[in-house]
């Protein structure tokens, strides 16, 4: 998880929603990324679902048996769903996303029966760290839109 923080502060300097994901297998980092909606002007370009894409290529294989996505913030629909269909074994993630959590707070699509893939998931992993960081950047764009009015 302190490599999905180090990718969540990559998105913080950058000015994007300071999220980040890595791909671990059999202990090592296959994939990684953050944040990049705003840079990319992109809607899908979330951290899970560019560190996912990030691991098929390492692996030249879209099938991730065995790996471990870690995300700062709990995925969205689209990006646990990307997570089942890419056969992630496992979702470790940091802080609940009330507003768009599919791994338990709205939905939980990664153990979803009525699928044919499951994903185990860990919460709250380093979650103070990870919860601090969406504070502090939410917090500075309050900020900055008061300087202006």
């Amino acid at each position: 998880m302190a490599e999905a923080l180090k990718e969540a502060q990559r998105a913080f300097e950058e000015d994007e929603v300071p999220v980040g994901a890595v791909v671990v297998k059999d202990g090592r980092v296959v994939g990684r990324g953050h944040n990049r909606t705003e840079a990319l002007k992109d809607a899908t370009a979330h951290a899970e679902m560019i560190a996912i894409t990030s691991a098929a290529e390492y692996f030249g294989d879209w099938r991730l048996d065995g790996c471990v996505l870690y995300s700062t913030i709990e995925p969205c629909a689209m990006c646990s769903g990307a997570a089942v269909l890419s056969r992630i074994g496992k979702i470790v993630y940091g802080a609940r996303d009330d507003k768009f959590g599919a791994c338990g707070s709205i939905f939980e699509i990664p153990t979803e029966k009525r699928l044919n893939h499951r994903i185990e998931i860990v919460r709250g992993v380093l979650e103070n760290e990870a919860a601090g960081l969406m504070q502090l950047f939410f917090r500075e764009i309050r900020k900055k839109k008061e300087r202006i009015n």
